[in-house]
C-alpha cells in the first residue's frame, strides 16, 4: 500500500505579541516562569502557541494529521493562533539547517513535583530526597523524558544544558516552583547515559555552569558533566538484610577491614573487585569492609575525603550499579560494608557546590565561619535547614539505595566546635557563649535518629579524637554538658590508638617507663562504645607501616607487631585494620600503588614472614568470632578483669574478659624480648584447667614455637588478687590467650 502523502502545513494565525519583558527575561536566562509563556495557551480566538527554539529554521505544530506553520518572531521565538477551543495533544516539528526533529514541546507538561514534596522541601524534612531532585527517567503526562529538579533559590534563573542540546541551555529554561528555592523542567525524550549540568544565572546577571548536587551519577574524572542515571540492578542480598539488626553490633563480633577501593588492587573496576575482595575478606575472617570515601571527588590524591558529587558513587571504578553489584556480592560472602562518609566540609571548585547560585548556599555566608582551617575546604552551613536536609537525606540514600551497613562519619571533631583549628579572633562563640557548634550537634542527632530509625540494622560510627561527652549516647539522654546525646553507633578510640603505638614503639628496655600508654585506657573504655582504629591515616605521609612503626630487628619488629595485634583483639572495643598491614607490609601506604602484594609471592624469599602475620590475623578473627567473650560484653565494664595491669618491670598485661554467661578467655601480653619461665599469673579458682587458644609466637606466625600445647592446672597459690595462679612460660614478644579447657 503506498505511503499517505503528508498534509501540507497551514499558516498559523499571528498570535499576539510577546510581552518584550518576557522576551527579554527568556533570551538572558533569567526567566522564572516560561511555561507561563512558552507551549500551547488559550487566549481568545483560539489557542495561542509560542516555542523558543534558538538556531531553527522553522517550527511547527502537529496536532493528528493537521500541521500548523508557526510564525518566526526572531531570536529563536515561534508563535501562532489556532481557531481551536481548547489545548490539543500536540508536538513540534522543528526544522534546522539539513535536518528536521519531531518532538514533544517540553513547556506543555505539568511540574513533575507535588505539593507534598515541595513542603517537605521547604521544610528540610524530605528524608528521601533523592527521589524529588536532581534528574530522573520517567513518564509524565503518559511521555518518556528525564525530569530535571535542583535547590538554586538565589538565582535570577536557571537552564538545563547537555549534550543533548550542544551545550547550549538556551532553549531549555527551568521553572521556578513557588518559594522552596527549587527549578524544575521536563525534557520529554531524553533518556539514561545523557550528560548534563546546569546553567545558573547569579544574582549579578554572570553565569555559572554547575554539576548536580543530587547528581546519581557523575562522568569519569577529571570530567564534571553529571549522567542521567536509571537503576536496573536486581539484588540478590535478602537474606543478609532479613538478619542485619538480629544482634546490636555493640553485642556482636565485629571486625574491619579497612580499603581503600581504587589501589585495593590498582586498576580493577567494582565488578572486578567483586570477584576478589569478598572472597579476600571472607577467608581472613573480617566481619566488615570499610570502604574509603566512594562518593564522587575530583582528586584521586584527596582519597575521597573531598566530595563533590554527594550522591554519586565514583565513576572511576565503574557506574552506580557496578557498585550496588561489589555490595551485594560482599553481602552474599557474609560480610558487612561500611563506608566513610563525608559531610564536614567540601571543595571549592567553581563548578561544584561553593557559592553554587552566586551566593552562599551550602556554605555559611560568613567566609571566616566558612572556611575550613585545615583543608582549604569549605563547612557546610548546619544551620540552614535545606542543607542539613541535603545531608540527612543522604545518609539514608547510600544505606537504603546502595544497602550500605554503616556509615564512619569523618571529621566529627572538626564540625563540634566553632574554634577547631583557630586562633581566638577567628571564631564567634555561640548564643551561650560556648565553643560548641550547637547547629552540627542538632544535625548529627537529626542525622543518626533518621537513620536508625529507618535503616534497621545500620550503625553509625564517629571519628571524633575529643572527649566530647556522649558521641554514642542516645539523643533523647541528656548528659553533664546539658547536651543530648549524639546518637552514634561506635566511635572510634583514637585516644587508644595515640596511646598504644606510642607504647609499642619504645625499645622494649624502656617500655616499662611508659607503662601507662598501654593501661590507660581502661580507665574510660566504657564511656563510650568504641572500635580500636589502626587505619589509613596511621600509615601515610611519613609514619610508616604498622610493622615499621616497631623497634628493633626485623624479627622482633614482627613479633610486635604480632603481639600488638592480638593484644588488640582482647581489648574491649572493636577492631580495624587497614589494608597492607595484616602482611606486615614494611612500606607506608602509597594511592598510587595500593598494597605490596608482591611480598605474598612464594618466589619471594621473605614470603613466609608476611605470610605468617596474615595467617596470625585470620586465626585471630577465627577465634575472636567463636569466642563471646572477647565482643558480647565490650560495652559492660563486667566483662574486663585486669589479672596484671601493674607489671611494667616485667612489660607483662594480663587480663581475663568474659562472656554474658561469664565464660573468660584469659589474655597475656608479653612485650619482653626474653623468654619468662614459670611466670606466675594469677586466675579464679573455678577453672579446672586452661589451654592455649593462641599464641603469636608460633612458628607458623613465624615466632620461636614457645608454646605450650598441654592444658595447665592452676595451683591453689594465690598471685595478683586471686586465690589460684598459673605457671606459664612467656614467649618473647608474644601474647597468649587461654581458654578453660
Amino acid at each position: 500500500m503506498p505511503a499517505q502523502p503528508v498534509p501540507p502545513a497551514l499558516e498559523a494565525a499571528v498570535s499576539p505579541a510577546l510581552d518584550a519583558g518576557d522576551r527579554e527575561r527568556l533570551l538572558h536566562g533569567t526567566h522564572h516562569d516560561p511555561h507561563a509563556v512558552l507551549g500551547a495557551h488559550p487566549v481568545p480566538g483560539g489557542v495561542a502557541f509560542r516555542a523558543f527554539r534558538p538556531y531553527a529554521r522553522a517550527v511547527t505544530v502537529v496536532c493528528g494529521e493537521e500541521r500548523a506553520r508557526l510564525h518566526d518572531d526572531g531570536d529563536g521565538f515561534f508563535s501562532g493562533l489556532l481557531p481551536l477551543a481548547e489545548v490539543p495533544v500536540y508536538r513540534l516539528l522543528v526544522t534546522y539547517d539539513g535536518t528536521e526533529l519531531e518532538t514533544e514541546d517540553a513547556y506543555r507538561f505539568l511540574p513533575t513535583l507535588g505539593d507534598l514534596d515541595l513542603h517537605l522541601i521547604g521544610e528540610g524534612r524530605h528524608e528521601e530526597l533523592w527521589r524529588a531532585l536532581g534528574a530522573h527517567v520517567t513518564t509524565h503526562q503518559g511521555v518518556t523524558g528525564t525530569r530535571f529538579a535542583v535547590w538554586a533559590p538565589n538565582a535570577r534563573g536557571v537552564r538545563v544544558t547537555g549534550g543533548f542540546n550542544f551545550w547550549d541551555g538556551s532553549g531549555f529554561p527551568m521553572r521556578s516552583l513557588g518559594g522552596t528555592g527549587v527549578w524544575e523542567l521536563f525534557v520529554p525524550g531524553l533518556g539514561e547515559g545523557e550528560l548534563y549540568k546546569f546553567e545558573i544565572t547569579r544574582p549579578d546577571g554572570s553565569r555559572t555552569l554547575r554539576a548536580d548536587p543530587l547528581a546519581r551519577r557523575t562522568e569519569v574524572p577529571p570530567a564534571t558533566s553529571s549522567v542521567v542515571h536509571a537503576s536496573h540492578y536486581e539484588w540478590g542480598d535478602a537474606e543478609w538484610l532479613a538478619h542485619r539488626a538480629d544482634t546490636p553490633v555493640h553485642e556482636a563480633p565485629f571486625s574491619v577491614y579497612e580499603v581503600h577501593l581504587p589501589s585495593w588492587r590498582p586498576g580493577a573496576t567494582y565488578r572486578e573487585l567483586a570477584e576478589e575482595l569478598p572472597a579476600y575478606v571472607r577467608d581472613l575472617g573480617f566481619t566488615h569492609v570499610e570502604l574509603m570515601p566512594v562518593a564522587e571527588h575530583p582528586f584521586g590524591g584527596s582519597w575521597g575525603y573531598q566530595v563533590t558529587g554527594f550522591y554519586a558513587p565514583t565513576a572511576r571504578l565503574g557506574t552506580p550499579d557496578d557498585f550496588k553489584y561489589l555490595v551485594d556480592r560482599l553481602h552474599q560472602a557474609g560480610v558487612g560494608v561500611l563506608m566513610d562518609w563525608v559531610p564536614a566540609h567540601f571543595p571549592r571548585d567553581e563548578w561544584a557546590l561553593a557559592a553554587f547560585d552566586g551566593q552562599p548556599l551550602y556554605e555559611p555566608a560568613d567566609p571566616q565561619r566558612a572556611a575550613h582551617p585545615d583543608w582549604g575546604t569549605l563547612e557546610f552551613d548546619f544551620g540552614r535547614r535545606e542543607v542539613r536536609n541535603f545531608l540527612v537525606a543522604n545518609a539514608v540514600y547510600w544505606c537504603e539505595e546502595f544497602h550500605i551497613d554503616g556509615l564512619r562519619v569523618d571529621a566529627v571533631a572538626s564540625m563540634l566546635y566553632l574554634d577547631y583549628s583557630r586562633e581566638p579572633g577567628q571564631w564567634t562563640p555561640n548564643e551561650h557563649g560556648g565553643r560548641e557548634n550547637l547547629a552540627a550537634v542538632a544535625f548529627l542527632q537529626e542525622m543518626n535518629a533518621t537513620v536508625y530509625r529507618r535503616c534497621p540494622g545500620v550503625v553509625t560510627i564517629a571519628e571524633e579524637s575529643t572527649a566530647w561527652d556522649g558521641v554514642t549516647r542516645p539523643t533523647h539522654q541528656s548528659g553533664p554538658s546539658g547536651f543530648g546525646g549524639l546518637g552514634f553507633g561506635l566511635k572510634w578510640n583514637m585516644g587508644w590508638m595515640h596511646d598504644s603505638l606510642r607504647y609499642m614503639s619504645h625499645d622494649p628496655v624502656h617500655r616499662g617507663y611508659h607503662h601507662h600508654e598501654m593501661t590507660f585506657s581502661m580507665v574510660y573504655a566504657y564511656s563510650e562504645n568504641y572500635v580500636l582504629p589502626i587505619s589509613h591515616d596511621e600509615v601515610v605521609h611519613g609514619k610508616g607501616s604498622l610493622v615499621s612503626k616497631m623497634p628493633g630487628d626485623w624479627w622482633q619488629q614482627r613479633a610486635s607487631l604480632r603481639a600488638y595485634l592480638a593484644f588488640m583483639w582482647a581489648h574491649p572495643g572493636k577492631q580495624l585494620l587497614f589494608m597492607g598491614q595484616e602482611f606486615a607490609q614494611g612500606a607506608e601506604w602509597s594511592e598510587a600503588r595500593g598494597p605490596d602484594w608482591w611480598l605474598l609471592d612464594p618466589a619471594y624469599g621473605a614470603e613466609a614472614d608476611h605470610r605468617g602475620v596474615r595467617d596470625l590475623v585470620r586465626d585471630l578473627n577465627a577465634v575472636y568470632r567463636a569466642t563471646p567473650a572477647l565482643w558480647q560484653r565490650d560495652t559492660d565494664p563486667a566483662g574486663f578483669e585486669w589479672i596484671a595491669g601493674d607489671a611494667a618491670d616485667d612489660n607483662v598485661f594480663a587480663f581475663l574478659r568474659r562472656a554474658a554467661d561469664g565464660t573468660p578467655l584469659l589474655a597475656v601480653s608479653h612485650l619482653a624480648p626474653v623468654v619468662r619461665h614459670d611466670y606466675r599469673i594469677g586466675v579464679p579458682d573455678d577453672v579446672p584447667a586452661w589451654v592455649e587458644v593462641l599464641n603469636t609466637d608460633a612458628g607458623g606466625y613465624g615466632g620461636g614455637g614457645v608454646t605450650g600445647p598441654d592444658a595447665v592446672k592452676p595451683e591453689p597459690q594465690g598471685a595478683h588478687g586471686r586465690p589460684a595462679s598459673l605457671r606459664l612460660t612467656l614467649p618473647p614478644l608474644a601474647t597468649v590467650w587461654l581458654r578453660p579447657a
